[in-house]
């Protein structure tokens, strides 16, 4: 039996764990060549657009990877976690006190340009991909049990 691919999108403006996944801590090993890969793609593209580059956080990273990895870990597939985690929150909650941000999550992609393709693919992750507001992103994957991916690119713009 295969598995399908899946891709949500988050977008918020204004004032508003257990697991076994392969990595122990965000970007590590091979991991590490497909953020900075999704990072590099992004900024391509959003300068093709006119926007300015993003650029990488370690508070974005961390809120991503956790987020990553509790999906993996925990079977689920949602911007929210099944213990009432909102993208909003786990950013503010990794130290970023923030204006705006987005989240792009999908799963199964194996490596930063199928997941790029994924995201540009739809309206939604373009959009956050895209928006020129946004100053800074954080990126992970972590693995589940079978091996299948699960990504997370956070975007923010700090107050």
């Amino acid at each position: 039996m295969g598995f399908r691919k899946g891709v949500a999108v988050t977008l918020v403006a204004g004032a508003v764990a257990a697991g076994a996944a392969v990595q122990a801590g965000p970007a590590f090993g091979a991991e590490s060549g497909m953020v900075r890969g999704v990072v590099a793609l992004t900024n391509t593209v959003r300068a093709r657009s006119g926007c300015g580059p993003v650029s990488s956080s370690p508070r974005l990273s961390w809120a991503a990877w956790q987020h990553s990895r509790d999906m993996a870990g925990r079977g689920y597939f949602s911007h929210g976690s099944p213990g009432g985690g909102s993208p909003g929150s786990r950013v503010r909650a990794a130290g970023y006190s923030w204006s705006a941000y987005g989240e792009n999550i999908a799963w199964g992609q194996r490596d930063a340009r199928a997941v790029m393709n994924a995201w540009m693919n739809s309206p939604g992750h373009r959009a956050n991909i895209l928006n020129c507001r946004f100053r800074n992103v954080g990126v992970a994957v972590a693995y589940d049990y079978r091996g299948v991916p699960y990504w997370t690119q956070d975007f923010a713009s700090p107050w």
